[in-house]
């Protein structure tokens, strides 16, 4: 059976978040003296990290490798308050591209933890998102990464627990972690709205949906962006093969033999460009379809920060 079809999910790709990081540094690129200087991936994607080097931007570790008195920004993912008193002491002027779905998380985490609540996150141990809000109250937060976790995590006062999550995580895998917690914790406090970030629930939504229709899933992403890894997870869980690939370089003509339909999608980091790559490679090995199925239209944007809309500036 010869590869006929390409069903593409949409949405996929840009999120506002990594819409707005992205403009972010290009903005400040023009409008501070360089170099400017970026404090790890702006988002979880090489081609993205290289266009903006390209442009200017310089990309460091931490902030000890910046200049005093430099520009520095901060990426999507967040930072932790002892980031910004480290950026405050080598005088850096700050222009802070995190998230704000993220930034609500961390508003949350502080909140609770002042209001006297063993506060538990669901999160991936070691991803920087993580790392940023569990700075926020360090005294106050667990990682909660499994649901054997949940079973098993020691709380002081087992009526005063809330829980919050990385935005980027499985939709089913937190719910089932959710309901652990309350099944131990029945006065269990949840914020008001889920943290897990519409685009992510947007994103694997449309991958349960054509992983109906087709054998293979592409995913195009960085095997070290988050919202990625799980939208392969999402096609493995409903019962196709899934492969989560950087560019269309990766791809292995082996993955489609017997395979009539493939399914692509791709994570919040990931350009446009790159789809279209991967398209024009699965038309070379046989595919004469291609359809794009949309099952909800994004209208989300956010504004620049203070920093860049002449609210705010200076060091930080």
């Amino acid at each position: 059976m010869p590869l006929e079809k390409v069903i593409l999910a949409k949405p996929r790709g840009f999120c506002a978040g990594v819409e707005r990081a992205i403009e972010v540094v290009e903005q400040a690129l023009h409008r501070f003296p360089g170099p400017v200087y970026v404090r790890k991936e702006i988002v979880h994607n090489r081609h993205v990290v290289n266009a903006l080097r390209q442009q200017g931007a310089v990309f460091v570790e931490e902030l000890t490798d910046v200049p005093e008195g430099a520009t520095a920004i901060f990426s999507a993912h967040g930072v932790s308050p002892a980031v910004h008193e480290a950026a405050k002491a080598r005088r850096l002027t700050v222009v802070d591209a995190t998230c704000p779905l993220v930034t609500k998380v961390h508003v949350e985490a502080v909140r609770f933890a002042r209001e006297g609540y063993s506060l538990l996150l669901i999160g991936h141990q070691g991803h920087e998102e993580v790392e940023g809000t569990m700075g926020e109250a360090p005294e106050a937060i667990r990682l909660i990464q499994t649901v054997e976790d949940a079973r098993t995590v020691s709380v002081p006062d087992p009526d005063k627990v809330a829980v919050i999550t990385q935005t980027t995580l499985s939709v089913d895998d937190t719910r089932a972690i959710i309901d652990a917690l309350r099944a131990r914790f029945p006065k269990l406090v949840a914020p008001r709205k889920d943290d897990i970030c519409y685009a992510t629930q947007n994103r694997q939504n449309a991958v349960k949906a054509i992983a109906r229709e087709v054998e293979v899933v592409l995913v195009i992403g960085a095997k070290n962006s988050s919202n990625s890894i799980r939208l392969t997870e999402v096609a493995e869980d409903a019962g196709r093969r899934a492969y989560l690939i950087n560019d269309a370089s990766e791809i292995s003509p082996a993955w489609f033999e017997g395979v009539r339909a493939v399914g692509v999608t791709s994570g919040a980091s990931a350009p446009e460009h790159l789809v279209q790559e991967v398209v024009d490679a699965l038309r070379r090995l046989g595919a004469t379809q291609v359809e794009e199925w949309e099952l909800v239209r994004e209208d989300v944007s956010f504004g620049l920060p203070a920093e860049l809309t002449g609210a705010g500036g200076g060091p930080s």
